[in-house]
C-alpha cells in the first residue's frame, strides 16, 4: 500500500479514560471486527492476556490495524488487505493501544517511537489527569502531531467545556474544537500556520473551505493546532468523526516529524532519515514480545524502504546480518502474515536470534543507527524467594524471560546479601510480574523488603596480637601474628601491607595470614557486614618449626583482624543514594519536608518548564517505600530517579539497633 494511504497513531491518556473502548469502536466501525468487544466482559481485541481481563485495564501495549474507507466509499477489510469487496482503495490505519497506569509507562515510551501521531483520550468528567500530562510531555519531545478526543460525554458529571478548558490550561492553548471550521479562533490559528494564508487573511480575504482544510492539516502536522473532538466510545458517538479527522489531519508516514540518526560507518555524523518507499531500508525495533498467546516476536517500525519476507536484514547495532522468515501484522493476539513491510508499517518478525529491543535495522551499505530508547529507571525493589525447591530451579530463567520483554523490569542478585532482587516502576508492576510467573510459568515466589548492604569500618588505629596454639597429641598447630589496622579514605577498600623483617614469620606463611584477614573482613566484626576502607599491616609474629602451618597462620590472621576492629572504634556504614525528584512546583514544600524526614539532604533545585527538579542525597534504608509515598504526596504527578552515590556512617542510635538485632539473631543460631 502507498505510504500516502497509511496512518499510524498511539492512543494515550490516563488509566480508565477509555482508550481500549475507543480502539474497539474504531475497529468495529471500520468493519475490522464484526462484534464489539467489552472491557467489562474481557472480550476486547486489545486486552487479551489473563491479567488484563481480570483487572479490566491495559498492561501491555496492543497492536491493531484496520483498513478504513472514507465517506462515500466501500468499507471493509479483505484477505489481501487494503482492497474492499467493491475494489475501492482504503487507508491502512495502525493503532497502538497503550496502558495508562504509571507502572507501565515503558510501554508508552516504546510505542511513541513507532508511530507518526497520537490520539489523546480525556475523560469528560475527570479532565486532564497525570497520565495524560506525562504522555503529552513525551509527544512534545518527539514533535508528534495529535488529535484530542474528549470521551465519555454521556457519563454523569461530564462537561465538555470544562474538559476543554482543562486541556487548554494543562496541555496547550492551541487545542481547539473543530466541530465547525467557521470558528474565528480556529481560522486565525490555521492562517498563522501558513504565510500565504496569513497574508490573505490579514488583507481581509475569506479563506475557502479547501484552504481551511488543507491549512488545518498542515497546522496539525506542525503542532500549531491540536484538534479536539468529543464523543462516547462506548455509545459510538464521535467515532466516524475521529476516523475522518485521523485521515484528514494526521500525517502520513511521508509527512511525519523529522528523525535524525547516526551514520553507522561515520558515527560522528548525523543524518536525516528520508521517508520514502524507494529509499534504502531502515527500521527500528521498539519492542520484544514473549507471550503464550502471541509467541516470541520482535516489533519494528519501518521508516524507509521495503523489507521482504524470507530474506535478510543488517542489524547495525549488533553489526550482523540476520535471516528472517514471515512478516506479520498483529491484531491483538492474532497474527496475519504479509509478504513485505514498507515505509510506515509496524510489523512483527518471529524468533530472531540476534536482534533485541532498540536495535537499528537497515541496508548494510547505508547503515543507520537510531537513538536507543531511554526507559525509566526502576523506582521500587523487592527480594524474591522461591516457595519450593522446584521453583528455585526455574526462578532465574523465568525472571530473565520477563525482563527480556519489559526493559523497565530488572532482575539482579545482590552479591553481598545473596538476595535475588526484582525492580520495577511500582507496586502494581511487581505484583503483575509475580502473577505472570505463577500463571505463565508455574513458578511461585514470596516477596520481601530487600536487605540493605551495610558495611563495617574502623575509626582509629589499633595494634593487636592474634595467636593460635593447639596441642592435642601428635603434631600441634601454631601461628602468631601482630597486626596494625588503620582507617583509609572512604571508598579505598582494603590494603594488606607486609612489614615482616628478620624472618619473624617465614615468607611462605604470609599469604595465609592475608587470606585469614580477608576472610574475617568478609564476615564482619560487629554486625556481620563486610569490613572496608582499612589498611592491615603485618609487622611481627612468631612461628614453630614443627607445628606452624598455613591453616594455623590463617586462623591467627582472622583472630587478629576481628580483635583489632573492635579495638579500633568499629562503625557501621550505609549506602547513600543520589535522587532526583521531578514534581509540579506546588508540591515542593511537601517533598522537601518528606526528604528531610528520611534523613535526606537537599543538594539543589532546578526548574524545567512547569516542573521542579529537587536533587538530594538520602540513605537507601529510607527509600524502600518512596515510590508509593511520592505517588501519594503528589497525586501521582511526581516521579524520581535514584542511583548509588557513596557510603556514610550510620547514626549511632540506628547503628545500635542494627547491631543488637544481629547479636540477638547470632545468639539464637548458636542456641539452636
Amino acid at each position: 500500500m502507498d505510504a500516502n494511504n497509511k496512518r499510524n497513531f498511539i492512543l494515550l491518556g490516563h488509566a480508565q479514560s477509555g482508550k481500549t473502548t475507543l480502539a474497539e469502536a474504531l475497529l468495529y466501525f471500520s468493519k475490522a471486527t464484526s462484534r464489539r468487544g467489552s472491557v467489562a466482559e474481557g472480550t476486547t481485541v486489545s486486552d487479551y492476556s489473563f491479567d488484563e481481563i481480570a483487572r479490566h485495564c491495559s498492561i501491555n501495549a496492543s497492536f491493531l490495524y484496520c483498513d478504513y474507507f472514507a465517506k462515500g466509499s466501500a468499507v471493509g477489510r479483505s484477505a489481501s488487505g487494503g482492497e474492499s469487496t467493491s475494489g475501492g482503495k482504503g487507508t491502512r490505519i495502525q493503532m497502538i493501544d497503550a496502558p495508562g497506569y504509571a507502572d507501565f509507562f515503558g510501554e508508552v515510551i516504546a510505542g511513541i517511537r513507532a508511530v507518526d501521531s497520537a490520539i489523546i483520550v480525556v475523560d469528560a468528567s475527570a479532565g486532564v489527569e497525570v497520565g495524560t500530562e506525562r504522555a503529552w510531555q513525551l509527544l512534545e519531545e518527539a514533535g508528534l502531531a495529535c488529535l484530542i478526543f474528549i470521551n465519555k460525554i454521556d457519563k454523569e458529571g461530564a462537561d465538555v467545556n470544562k474538559a476543554l478548558l482543562d486541556i487548554k490550561n494543562s496541555l496547550s492553548k492551541k487545542a481547539m474544537l473543530i466541530e465547525s471550521l467557521d470558528n474565528p479562533d480556529l481560522v486565525e490559528a490555521i492562517a498563522e500556520s501558513d504565510d500565504k494564508l496569513l497574508e490573505k487573511y490579514l488583507e481581509g480575504g475569506k479563506l475557502a473551505s479547501e484552504e481551511l482544510i488543507s491549512g488545518l492539516r498542515q497546522a496539525v502536522i506542525k503542532r500549531k493546532v491540536f484538534p479536539v473532538l468529543a464523543g462516547s466510545a462506548l455509545q459510538d458517538k464521535g467515532i466516524p468523526e475521529i476516523l475522518e479527522a485521523a485521515l484528514q489531519y494526521l500525517p502520513s508516514p511521508l509527512e511525519r516529524a523529522k528523525i535524525e540518526a547516526v551514520d553507522a560507518h561515520k558515527p560522528e555524523e548525523k543524518k536525516e532519515i528520508v521517508f520514502k518507499e524507494d529509499a534504502p531500508f531502515s527500521a527500528f525495533v521498539f519492542k520484544s514480545i514473549s507471550d503464550p498467546y502471541v509467541g516470541s516476536f520482535s516489533l519494528l517500525r519501518v521508516f524507509s524502504g521495503t523489507l521482504l519476507s524470507n530474506t535478510f536484514f543488517y542489524n547495525a547495532t549488533r553489526k550482523t546480518k540476520e535471516r528472517i522468515g514471515s512478516i506479520y501484522l498483529l491484531e491483538g493476539k492474532e497474527q496475519r502474515a504479509v509478504e513485505s513491510a514498507s515505509c510506515g508499517d509496524i510489523v512483527a518478525i518471529a524468533k530472531l536470534k540476534e536482534t533485541l529491543t532498540s536495535d537499528s535495522l537497515c541496508d548494510e551499505k547505508q547503515a543507520t543507527l537510531f537513538d536507543q530508547i531511554i526507559f525509566p529507571e526502576p523506582a521500587i525493589s523487592a527480594s524474591v524467594k522461591p516457595k519450593s525447591r522446584q521453583d528455585e530451579e526455574r526462578i532465574s530463567v523465568t525472571l530473565n524471560k520477563l525482563a527480556a520483554e519489559d526493559p523497565t523490569f530488572k532482575v539482579t542478585r545482590d552479591q553481598q546479601t545473596k538476595e535475588l532482587i526484582i525492580s520495577g516502576l511500582g507496586d502494581l508492576h511487581l505484583t503483575i510480574m509475580v502473577e505472570r510467573m505463577k500463571k505463565r510459568f508455574n513458578v511461585e515466589v514470596e516477596l520481601g523488603t530487600p536487605k540493605v548492604s551495610y558495611k563495617e569500618t574502623i575509626s582509629k588505629a589499633a595494634k593487636v596480637q592474634g595467636k593460635y596454639k593447639r596441642q592435642s597429641g601428635g603434631r600441634g598447630q601454631y601461628g602468631d601474628v601482630w597486626i596494625e589496622v588503620m582507617p583509609l579514605e572512604r571508598g579505598k577498600g582494603f590494603e594488606f601491607v607486609d612489614k615482616i623483617f628478620g624472618g619473624a614469620i617465614p615468607k611462605n606463611f604470609i599469604p595465609a595470614v592475608e587470606k585469614g584477614v580477608v576472610q574475617a573482613m568478609s564476615e564482619g566484626a560487629i554486625a556481620g557486614y563486610p569490613i572496608v576502607d582499612t589498611r592491615v599491616t603485618l609487622y611481627d609474629g612468631s612461628f614453630h618449626e614443627v607445628d606452624s602451618s598455613d591453616i594455623a597462620f590463617q586462623i591467627a590472621g582472622a583472630m587478629a583482624l576481628r580483635k583489632a576492629v573492635l579495638e579500633a572504634g568499629a562503625v557501621l556504614l550505609e549506602p547513600i543514594m543520589d535522587i532526583e525528584v521531578v514534581i509540579p512546583e506546588e508540591y515542593l514544600g511537601a517533598i522537601t519536608g518528606d526528604i528531610n524526614s528520611r534523613r535526606g539532604r537537599i543538594m539543589g533545585m532546578d526548574v524545567k518548564g512547569k516542573t521542579q527538579i529537587t536533587k538530594a542525597k538520602v540513605p537507601l534504608a529510607e527509600m524502600f517505600t518512596y515510590a508509593n509515598d511520592l505517588r501519594s504526596l503528589t497525586g501521582g504527578r511526581g516521579s524520581y530517579t535514584m542511583r548509588f552515590s557513596h557510603y556514610e556512617q550510620v547514626p549511632h542510635k540506628i547503628a545500635a539497633t542494627i547491631i543488637s538485632q544481629y547479636q540477638a539473631s547470632k545468639k539464637q543460631e548458636e542456641e539452636q
